[in-house]
């Protein structure tokens, strides 16, 4: 049985997702929480892609049957295991088109006694679902600030009581050439996209969402086109910490890590701060002279950032000083600054 994509993901709160694209399919991308018994491996669906393009869809399939026969045992024990850890006998399965490989894998699952149910278009139909989503208007209210101003750490004391989506957790890297340090690898930009649109789906629009400024890319992870929009159209609360606080918190931050890493990202933006100043930084950084460093930094960063804010429509941006650097009691802040303007 197909199924839309509404209905299979409503149905994957429950019931456990099988992807059966190769592992270099779902590497690139995958319903998030989705599990991965590739009915071929990578190098197996070249060689049948090829056939199917040279000889025919008889001999590809015939191909296939050829590498996937010997491991159907295989693929129902890892099924059945995946089902019992979920205390149900169901599976999703899904490929890239909701062809012949999702079809075959549910015959298989069904045929061992397993309830399969199978994602109609597949995955392509399931990332035009995820993006088209994006178009959905929502309320959105951006938290600025410069560099070390400690907006994700704010936003996380904002969404007790509102909306948030922290896309630097999503995307593992804080957006700096530093922002590595400290993060897991970064998924890809498509991937990256799967786990904002699981989130995203989930939202009531109905009421704000906030996020944190960022630019397109954050690392090497770049924001779906029409969120991106949304945050350059949005209202921005551009909170402005004095230096010495945000210096403060970067050394918190990153002189527990290795220098070496900081090193990497001194040499990143070397060409940007100059080559005096990068040869103070490093200099800095052998002493463990960290407040060096980060002052170096941050005036490019801030003087990055005010480039980036001022291309903004400046009725837009709504600022407030806030003396220092304490997340709790700034969000409460920014919170009852938001409230005194929106009823203004």
């Amino acid at each position: 049985m197909k199924l839309s994509v509404s209905d299979f993901l409503k149905k994957s709160e429950t019931i456990p997702v099988i992807d059966v694209r190769t592992p270099a399919e779902f590497e690139q991308g995958h319903i998030p929480g989705s599990f991965n018994i590739p009915l071929l491996s990578n190098e197996e669906r070249t060689i049948v892609g090829t056939l199917y393009k040279q000889k025919g869809k008889e001999k590809a399939f015939i191909k296939a049957l050829e590498f996937s026969g010997p491991n159907m045992a295989d693929f129902v024990q890892k099924a059945k295991k995946i089902a019992t850890t979920f205390n149900v006998n169901k599976l999703l399965v899904y490929c890239w088109r909701g062809g012949m490989r999702s079809s075959s894998m549910s015959w298989l699952f069904n045929s061992a006694g397993i309830e399969s149910y199978v994602l109609d278009g597949g995955y392509k139909n399931y990332r035009r679902h995820i993006r088209e989503s994006f178009q959905k208007p929502i309320d959105l209210i951006v938290l600025g600030g410069y560099t070390g101003s400690g907006k994700t750490e704010i936003l996380k004391y904002i969404s007790n009581t509102n909306q948030v989506i922290d896309l630097e957790a999503i995307a593992h890297h804080k957006g700096s050439a530093f922002g590595f340090i400290g993060q897991e690898k970064q998924p890809t930009s498509e991937h990256f996209e799967n786990i904002f649109g699981k989130i995203w789906l989930k939202l009531d629009f109905d009421k704000e969402l906030w996020l944190e400024d960022e630019s397109r890319n954050i690392g090497s992870v770049y924001l779906p086109e029409e969120i991106y929009k949304k945050i350059r159209s949005a209202q921005v609360i551009f909170i402005d910490i004095p230096i010495e606080e945000r210096i403060k918190r970067l050394i918190r931050e990153y002189s527990k890590f290795k220098d070496e890493y900081i090193e990497f990202a001194l040499e990143k933006i070397k060409k940007r701060i100059g080559g005096l100043n990068y040869k103070i930084a490093s200099e800095a950084l052998k002493e463990s002279n960290y407040y060096q460093v980060a002052k170096i930094a941050l005036k490019y960063y801030d003087k990055a950032y005010s480039y980036g804010i001022n291309k903004r429509e400046k009725r837009s941006i709504h600022s407030i000083n806030i003396p220092t650097d304490d997340p709790k009691h700034s969000a409460k802040i920014v919170l009852d600054f938001y409230n005194s303007f929106k009823k203004a």
